[in-house]
């Protein structure tokens, strides 16, 4: 794990990236500008040279994640694999802001609870690959060997079995049931992820769309949201130039009726014919 210190720049640098990415200025030239502007007692602008010396040669910077693992995480990693990808809608500013927000949730808590619930809903709500998504979040060093099992049995068993009911299998809640039922010796039979409030929200959004589970989660425990970036509706931005390209055709009307009519008058358009500047008229 590393120092609190770096996810607090890496947060700053994911969110510059995305205030300024498209401001006319190219990634390669937001990645020198970034290396300068985070801490230099951090490792941040090392990755970051190393990112921009990758951006020159491949075109992307994922790969170069990958390799310095252990400085960005694997799901850091895959995000931004995906979204360099042509294949799929999901773009490089979203996983910015993605990336912006895990890095400031991991600077102020290591809540794994939140944590794989961010995670997962990140994939959920943008329709990533959960099969290598999964496998990613295995990978975190944030998880203990019993998360890391567990999030590799969701993999295999995400499709057939609801996300609900595997959180509720795995928390505190589901031990209180079985030791009503069976008796105060019963306990668990598999290590406990989650705790008694987490499996109460997820026995009551069984059955459910998961994001009323995480929205559910996010109302009741505090946990962190994922960004959802707005689109800009340009349809907003075409009314005033349709307004004044319609002007223009009327204009362009007006003169062919004039011209079949008894042609164009042209001497309107001399400077005599013109309005007198206001300070002739004083």
């Amino acid at each position: 794990m590393l120092d609190r210190e770096e996810f607090v720049e890496q947060a700053y640098f994911f969110g510059v990236l995305f205030e300024r990415l498209g401001q006319d200025n190219t990634l390669q030239e937001l990645l020198e500008q970034g290396r300068f502007e985070v801490l230099a007692t951090t490792k941040l602008p090392m990755a970051i040279e190393f990112l921009s010396n990758e951006l020159k040669h491949s075109g992307t910077i994922a790969p170069a994640m990958r390799k310095i693992s252990h400085y960005f995480t694997p799901f850091q990693s895959y995000i931004v694999e995906q979204s360099e990808t042509d294949r799929g809608r999901f773009d490089f500013k979203t996983a910015l802001l993605i990336l912006k927000h895990e890095a400031e949730y991991r600077s102020r808590s290591d809540n794994r609870q939140g944590f794989f619930l961010y995670q997962f809903e990140t994939l959920c709500r943008n329709r990533l690959n959960y099969d290598l998504g999964l496998k990613a979040m295995s990978e975190d060093p944030l998880y203990t060997p019993d998360w890391k099992e567990w999030i590799l049995i969701v993999r295999k068993q995400l499709g057939f079995v609801d996300i609900a009911d595997l959180i509720y299998g795995r928390s505190q809640e589901f031990v209180k049931y079985r030791k009503r039922h069976l008796g105060e010796d019963a306990e668990a039979e598999y290590p406990i992820l989650f705790g008694e409030r987490e499996g109460k929200i997820a026995f009551a959004n069984r059955r459910k769309d998961p994001l009323f589970l995480f929205a559910a989660m996010q109302r009741h425990l505090a946990y962190p949201p994922v960004p959802k970036r707005e689109i800009q509706n340009d349809a907003l931005e075409m009314i005033p130039q349709m307004h004044r390209r319609i002007e223009r055709l009327e204009q362009r009307i007006k003169l062919m009726e004039e011209e079949q009519r008894h042609g164009i008058d042209i001497t309107k358009f001399y400077a005599s014919h013109r309005p007198a500047p206001l300070d002739d008229l004083e």
